[in-house]
């Protein structure tokens, strides 16, 4: 099985690279690819850039070149939901465009015709990731995931977010890699470690908690990959 491995930087693939240790690589729409085998498949593996065009130009290249048949992305996000703590994880149930507003013409927040305000991910995929958080002993919550090419500061912003889509985390491409697999037809799967909170509490320097989170979410990642197919 081929494989999609995403994160939006550079420190959320490094761990993954790391690990998986030899890799082809590949440039191609101004990107750079890594091609290995791990765990029985073949993996390809990027970082899009932050946002969601470079996120869903991304996600593209690697369904239409790279022919991926499933979809695995991590990062961080930043927490909406007071039950959610810096480093807590999140696998989204569903993703939504928290910036879109075409609600002058009748429609609600998010939604855009022809589509839908929520994207819902892959059910088998959530289904492994559970069992996965079990065996691994790590706590994972499940919960909507919002999108947006903005970073929120605003206390205000994130309660309106948290209001209108019952939103649990924020960020700034899962909703996009959501529509493009959805469009394609290929199961995704999102992770995303808290890095700071809706009280605007940032815990410890945004450097070193990337680079401690990326570990911990490239290791449930890549056990992931391992369960694909039993």
């Amino acid at each position: 099985m081929k494989i999609a491995i995403m994160g939006a930087m550079r420190e959320e693939i490094d761990p993954i690279l790391e690990t998986v240790g030899n890799y082809t690589t590949i440039e191609h729409a101004g990107n750079v690819f890594y091609e290995c085998t791990y765990g029985g498949h073949e993996l390809v593996i990027a970082y899009s850039k932050i946002g969601k065009v470079f996120s869903a130009i991304t996600a593209s290249v690697m369904i239409e070149r790279f022919h991926a048949e499933k979809l695995l992305f991590s990062g961080v996000a930043g927490g909406i939901s007071k039950d959610l703590k810096i480093g807590d994880l999140v696998m989204a149930s569903a993703l939504c465009q928290h910036d879109v507003d075409i609600t002058a013409f009748g429609h609600p927040f998010g939604f855009i015709p022809e589509g839908s305000v929520m994207i819902e991910a892959d059910k088998s995929l959530l289904a492994i990731a559970s069992k996965v958080a079990a065996d691994l002993s790590v706590k994972v919550k499940e919960g909507i995931i919002a999108t947006g090419d903005q970073f929120v500061a605003s206390a205000e912003r994130k309660a309106w977010i948290e209001a209108t889509f019952k939103a649990d985390a924020l960020e700034m491409e899962g909703a996009s890699v959501a529509c493009v697999c959805h469009n394609f037809n290929v199961p995704f799967f999102v992770l995303r470690a808290i890095s700071d909170t809706a009280d605007g509490d940032a815990g410890m320097d945004f450097d070193t908690f990337l680079k401690s989170s990326a570990k911990v979410s490239a290791k449930f990642i890549l056990t992931m990959v391992e369960h694909l197919g039993d």
